[in-house]
This record gives C-alpha cells, sequence and structure tokens, in this order.
C-alpha cells in the first residue's frame, strides 16, 4: 500500500498523519515544536524525520511506500527559507540512510487555509504561539496579513498576550501599574513576588 503524510507543524508541537491515496488516516502521532527559524534546522529536522519514521514503523511499510510528505510548519513564509528546510531534511534522512522521494514544506497557514476551505475560496486566522491571516480569493491567488514574527508582529497570539502579561506585572512592580488578572495568574504559576525575581524568570535562559 501506497501512503501520505502530512505534517502540521508550530511553536510549540507538530502533529503528524499517515494517509492511503484516498485520503484515509492510518496512524497519528504527535512531536515537538517544528518553526525552524527559533529551534533550528538540526533539531527541527530530527523532530521531521523521526514522527515519519514512528509512521513508517507504525505502518509496517517502507520509506518507499511514501508518495509525498508535506510539512506545513510556521515560519515557512519565504522561499529560500523553504528550502533550506527543503535541503536540511532530505540530507538528514540521508545520513540515517533513507531517501523520501518527494518532501515539500509551505507555512502552516497554508495547509490550514486548504484543509478549512478544501481547496475553495475563504480566509483564516490563526492565533497560536504566533498569528497570521490567510485568505484565498475566487481567482486561487493567496494573500497574507501578518506573521512577522515575535520581535516585530504576531498581535493577538499566544506569545503576545504572554509578553504583555509579563509587562503589566513588571509595571505592577514599580508603581505604574495595577495588578492584572492575567499578571497575577502569571505571578502565581511561575512563583514571582518581586522585580527581582521576575528578571531572573524571564532572561535565565539568555
Amino acid at each position: 500500500m501506497k501512503y501520505l503524510i502530512g505534517i502540521d507543524g508550530g511553536g510549540t508541537k507538530t502533529k503528524c498523519i499517515a494517509a492511503n491515496i484516498e485520503g484515509k488516516p492510518f496512524y497519528e502521532t504527535t512531536g515537538g515544536p517544528s518553526n525552524f527559524l527559533v529551534f533550528g534546522l538540526d533539531k527541527v529536522s530530527e523532530t521531521i524525520f523521526n514522527l515519519i519514521d514512528d509512521c513508517i514503523n507504525k505502518l509496517n511499510c517502507g520509506f518507499e511506500d511514501l508518495v509525498s510528505v508535506v510539512l506545513g510548519t510556521a515560519g515557512a513564509g519565504r522561499k529560500e527559507d523553504v528550502e533550506r528546510l527543503e535541503e536540511h531534511l532530505l540530507n538528514y534522512a540521508k545520513s540515517k540512510q533513507v531517501l523520501i522521494k518527494d518532501f515539500k514544506v509551505v507555512s502552516d497557514a497554508r495547509i490550514a487555509l486548504e484543509g478549512a476551505f478544501s481547496g475553495r475560496p475563504g480566509s483564516i486566522l490563526i492565533s497560536g504561539t504566533g498569528s497570521i491571516m490567510f485568505g484565498k480569493d475566487s481567482k486561487g491567488e493567496i494573500h497574507r496579513v501578518g506573521g512577522f514574527g515575535r520581535f516585530i508582529g504576531d498581535e493577538g497570539s499566544g506569545y503576545s498576550t504572554g509578553k504583555k502579561g509579563l509587562a503589566a506585572l513588571s509595571k505592577f512592580y514599580d508603581g505604574r501599574g495595577k495588578l492584572t488578572m492575567l499578571s497575577k495568574l502569571v505571578a502565581n504559576h511561575f512563583k514571582i513576588y518581586d522585580s527581582e525575581m521576575l528578571i531572573n524568570a524571564v532572561y535565565k535562559n539568555n
């Protein structure tokens, strides 16, 4: 039997599903984050390869039975980055004496868009670790807004919300603001009781 593998990679976790040519799912597994701009090509290639290898073992088939593997992942917004990840993963597989015949990388927003509307026109707003809006018009052209990453974008994302909570907590310790509900939750969860503890908690891993 021949199989297709679809991988949904994000900044927090990665989901992998193996299906037959007709699209019937046979196996599902999950792994760690796969945003290669954050975690690096080596780590992400290892994560993706291990997920594919897990599918191969559970399906009791070989890599030659894979018709195509598609990875939709956070960070795959530029052609140059996509090509780097594709090349790196294929080289990683070769280092394991494995040949993956067809491996493609697209953005996680693209696979979400195609999955939500089955290829038809539509738009989606994604707010996870990061944030982006993707749409397809009646001509099949793709449009995007956002997706600029945690340093200059990702408004409304989990990262952005958490950062604002920590910023509000810093203002409270300075006497420049009130203790908000989110700041209180953050302080209680991480056992942060003063400004020095806040600084140590945020910057302890550089």
